[in-house]
């Protein structure tokens, strides 16, 4: 079939030409009588070169095969032309495309958007203490073979009181002995030490003793570390450069706990004087005194609102007290003295006392919610074993509990914080007087001593006094996250 390119053009003149003989009708017979036709013949009709006749394809083409001929390649239209329907499918198929690439940058740009979603709703919530994260159910056990072991010779007595830095780097020990460690947890090694004995200055009393530090806590900006010497002094020191800033006075007691408020430089301060002292440390001064408990003050805790709860010893009761408002709350429950107190949210706290109990509560409960009762055993005598540390991870449903009953023991907050769930048991050689947890709850450290930080009533002779190191073993499952808004 030939190309339409080759096709015979039709001649631009295709009009007859006129004879030149003159005119043939019927008016010229007598203007042209007499006349031969032949002596005027007609002239020949020359070809025009439009009227040539076109080479055929062959020729054409056989023509090009010559020598310096151009090397040209004509687009052949040989193939059939697209059909509306094909043409419809293309262009479909196109539309698809535009529309798959589309949705796949708004599914980008939405994933981006909920990422950021999340976290502004998680540090809100966070802020205002609402937020709730059930991370308990995703612990499967522990390292067993990696539980790390810290021990020093300025602290050779038992261990008794920890504090971790905000960035989970930094690990300081107090101890039966005067000297307080800054451990390196990257390292495994103590960066720095200092001595609290040169600054035990207790106005109250002339009596001459030594120092062990029985409380530590650190501020939320790493700035202030505030310790409890054992007598009737808070000191408040340096983190960074291990430098003796302030010394405390006010308290006609020994200093039995110590907690900052989240996020400010405010320090409550609980004695066996009965009453709670807030100071400030921005001004290095004291501010108020909170009474009300009529024994000791065992333990005391505080998240970010002006708010703190102490536990009161052989009062078997348990205060939240309302700084602003300048009221307090008071909780019933245990049957014997309550030595620890923490909170778990806003709303939601435990205790754990010498009865070997341990509540949770509801602030707007006045008995606890649920209560595991000789959570650590009894002793061969048949009276159960002390509650002797209580931690957790803040706005979330894992607790831990210590006693000198050998081991750890790992609680979940179950039932939207209506029932303690035993989750797993960690051994430990002694009494374990301090707990501390990292913000994401993936590592444990116990200060362990041969005897209970207040006394030497018992002495376990095969125990070492040491810090441990435990690694949590997490699921790959994710933790929930949620929101309350029911506050009081």
């Amino acid at each position: 079939m030939s190309s339409s390119f080759f096709l015979k053009k039709e001649p631009k003149n295709n009009k007859k030409r006129k004879f030149q003989g003159g005119p043939t009708g019927a008016g010229a017979k007598g203007k042209n009588k007499g006349k031969n036709i032949q002596d005027n013949p007609p002239v020949k009709k020359k070809p025009q070169k439009d009227d040539e006749e076109i080479a055929s394809d062959s020729e054409y083409e056989s023509g090009l095969e010559g020598e310096g001929a151009p090397n040209l390649v004509f687009s052949s239209d040989e193939a059939e032309e697209e059909t509306p329907q094909d043409k419809r499918l293309r262009l479909a198929k196109k539309y698809l495309e535009e529309i798959e690439k589309q949705e796949a940058e708004k599914a980008e740009d939405q994933e981006i958007h909920d990422h950021v979603s999340h976290r502004l709703q998680t540090e809100y919530l966070d802020s205002v203490g609402k937020l709730r994260r059930n991370i308990a159910a995703s612990i499967e056990g522990y390292d067993t073979e990696n539980i790390v072991k810290l021990k020093h010779k300025k602290q050779h007595l038992p261990l008794c009181s920890l504090a971790l830095s905000p960035d989970g780097e930094y690990l300081f020990s107090g101890a039966k002995t005067q000297f307080v460690l800054k451990w390196n947890l990257k390292t495994s090694r103590v960066e720095g030490a200092f001595n609290v004995q040169p600054h035990n200055e207790d106005k109250n009393t002339d009596i001459k003793r030594r120092s062990q530090v029985i409380a530590l806590c650190i501020s939320s900006d790493f700035r202030y570390l505030a310790l409890a010497d054992g007598g009737y002094t808070i000191q408040v020191w340096c983190p960074k450069e291990l430098k003796h800033l302030k010394t405390f006075h006010g308290h006609r007691d020994v200093v039995t706990s110590l907690v900052f408020r989240r996020d400010t430089h405010e320090l409550y301060s609980a004695s066996r004087d009965r009453s709670v002292k807030i100071w400030s440390l921005d001004e290095m001064a004291y501010v108020e005194s909170l009474f009300g408990h009529q024994a000791h003050v065992t333990g005391i805790d505080a998240l970010s609102r002006e708010r703190a709860i102490t536990s009161g010893g052989s009062d078997c009761t348990l205060r939240i007290w309302k700084i602003t408002e300048e009221s307090q709350l008071i909780y019933n429950g245990h049957s014997d003295s309550i030595e620890c107190v923490k909170f778990l949210n806003d709303e939601n706290f435990i205790s754990g006392g010498t009865d070997g109990s341990i509540g949770l509560w509801n602030a707007l409960k006045k008995k606890p919610l649920h209560t595991a009762t000789l959570t650590h055993g009894v002793q061969s005598n048949g009276e159960s074993n002390w509650i002797t540390a209580l931690t957790c991870v803040v706005n979330t449903d894992l607790v831990a509990s210590g006693s000198c009953d050998g081991f750890i023991r790992l609680w979940q907050c179950a039932e939207n914080f209506r029932k303690l769930k035993l989750l797993l048991q960690i051994p430990v050689d002694g009494f374990v007087n301090s707990l501390v947890f990292n913000s994401d709850g993936t590592k444990l450290y116990a200060a362990v001593g041969q005897e209970h930080r207040w006394g030497r009533w018992w002495r376990m002779s095969e125990a070492k006094n040491s810090i441990m190191v435990i690694d949590l073993l997490r699921s790959t499952t994710e933790a929930t996250t949620s929101g309350k808004s029911k506050t009081k």
